[in-house]
């Protein structure tokens, strides 16, 4: 499995407290924007690093929301 590297580990994890920030209150586009720049970056970070290092962009990407989100698989 590919080894993500910490930026890209805080980037997700950025992304998941905004999300959760949003969708803890009632729907509005400033609500959201947060989460939507978070998630924007941390793809753009994902695409990056992939294209740096060769590895794949999709088991990149897993391999970050496995850390965050799945940290006792590990």
């Amino acid at each position: 499995m590919a080894k993500p590297s910490d930026e890209l580990i805080q980037l997700f994890r950025a992304a998941v407290e905004a999300e959760a920030e949003a969708t803890s209150k009632p729907y509005s586009e400033e609500g959201w924007a947060p989460w939507r720049e978070a998630a924007e970056a941390f793809q753009r970070a994902v695409t990056a690093e992939a294209e740096a290092t060769g590895e794949g962009r999709g088991k990149l990407e897993q391999a970050v929301k496995k850390v965050v989100l799945h940290p006792d698989e590990s």
